[in-house]
């Protein structure tokens, strides 16, 4: 594994509450001693822009050199250099790349030799500067087999510079201080990992075009979350490929709404394995109709078709995605509004609309018992119950005809129960006195 890193002029720009070298060579130090002692690794660092200042616009694009030739016991001398160095010069990231190629010793490559893989992690906080192509010479080096394809980690990049190095190899952008130790400890993890996946959420026609999902994998054996990742599709539109260790079989799990499951997933060592979910999916809107929104919340249960056991629950007003399938709904109007049969198809939105509530305010001339009920032709419906203590009593209510029934608590006789008939009508406000 060959660190090529940036040691260029630039890298004395403050970064966080210090200057970028110290934050990068800090956190390259700590990832260095956490691989002290790992078998069959050698490492080696190559620097560029450290020996040439840049003086009257003139750049010395020769300025790169490997100060620590491989061993496995480098890391001892790749300390001590990198504590010594100091920024000066420009960045010539093409002509790094291309004498790294001959900074790998040289292997035997023969049948039954032992599989060597050379890795090249380039640290950068800014593009080539010497009118060279480091694209160009990173295909090279890949085609001829002397490298796999190098990790770059751009050390505060912008949105231009990072693009001009996605070419070069696999591209993690560290664009503050806590982001690039994370991303440090991603990149050394997969360079020292050969064994590769992804993971393919298939829409309803067989594509693997799903995405932005939380996925979790499992180890079968125990339960326990072994990786935890937001599914994404890269640059070219396909899922992005993953680095997992291949000694578990993993229960797969894209957290879909309801969750797409895979189970006994196995990896095999070195080699890639697609593994694909069916994870179809539309979206569900709901929205309340009848004019601008009245400060209420209202909740909607969302169950899969058939089934008592409640799938999520969402506010009126909100958009869910949801797998591919048939839902039935619950929204906890006064009364409760049942929606059955709602279709989610694959890419498009099933919009739900329920009616704006009405107001209905009872104002007895007393408190006392009594209770709202629904009118379907001759049969009542409870709706709800007055508040027996209060001397106002206010519901909002689904457009419809309703009975409120009312008795006084100083009334002490059957007959004395009075009803009335009232109609509510959405977004608007009714009041009754007993």
């Amino acid at each position: 594994m060959l660190f090529v890193f940036d040691a260029s002029n630039s890298m004395n720009a403050f970064w966080g509450n210090q200057p970028k070298i110290n934050t990068a060579r800090e956190l390259l130090l700590k990832s260095l001693k956490e691989l002290e002692g790992q078998p069959d690794l050698e490492l080696a660092l190559r620097l560029y822009g450290h020996q040439t200042p840049i003086q009257a616009g003139r750049q010395d694009c020769d300025d790169t050199k490997l100060e620590v030739p491989f061993s496995g016991n480098s890391i001892p001398d790749i300390r001590t250099k990198l504590l010594a160095t100091r920024c000066l010069g420009t960045t010539p990231i093409a002509r790094s790349l291309e004498k790294a190629g001959s900074d790998f010793p040289e292997v035997d490559r023969g049948p039954g030799a032992r599989p060597v893989r050379n890795i090249i992690i380039l640290i950068t906080d800014g593009i080539e500067a010497c009118d060279e192509d480091p694209c160009a010479v990173s295909r090279a080096l890949q085609a001829k087999g002397i490298v796999l394809k190098p990790f770059v980690i751009g050390v505060g990049l912008t949105e231009s510079d990072r693009y001009s190095l996605q070419c070069v190899g696999n591209y993690f952008d560290a664009s503050t201080p806590e982001l690039f130790e994370h991303v440090l400890k991603v990149v050394v993890t997969q360079a020292l990992n050969s064994t590769t996946a992804q993971i393919s959420l298939l829409s309803t026609d067989g594509k693997p075009t799903e995405t932005d999902v939380a996925v979790t994998l499992y180890d079968q054996k125990t339960g326990q979350a072994r990786y935890h990742i937001e599914h994404t599709l890269n640059d070219r539109g396909v899922p992005d490929t993953l680095t997992i260790d291949p000694i578990f079989t993993y229960r797969v799990v894209a957290h879909t709404v309801p969750p797409s499951v895979r189970e006994n997933v196995t990896v095999r060592p070195g080699v890639h394995t697609v593994i694909a979910l069916d994870a179809g999916m539309g979206s569900l809107s709901l929205r309340m109709g009848g004019g601008p929104p009245d400060g209420s919340t209202v909740s909607c249960i969302v169950r899969q078709k058939g089934e008592m056991q409640t799938l999520l629950a969402l506010d009126m007003g909100t958009t869910q995605r949801l797998r591919v399938g048939t839902y039935d709904l619950e929204v906890l109007t006064l009364p409760r509004t049942y929606i059955p049969d709602v279709t989610v198809e694959q890419g498009r939105t099933a919009e739900i609309a329920v009616p704006r509530s009405g107001v209905l305010n009872v104002l007895p001339s007393a408190p006392g018992p009594g209770s709202v009920f629904l009118k379907k032709g001759d049969e009542l419906i409870w709706v709800a119950d007055l508040d027996s203590k209060a001397a106002r009593n206010q519901f909002r209510l689904q457009p419809g005809q309703y009975q409120v029934i009312y008795r006084s608590q100083f009334a002490r006789r059957t007959e004395l129960s009075l009803t009335k008939d009232i109609t509510i009508e959405s977004g608007r406000s009714v009041t009754i006195n007993f």
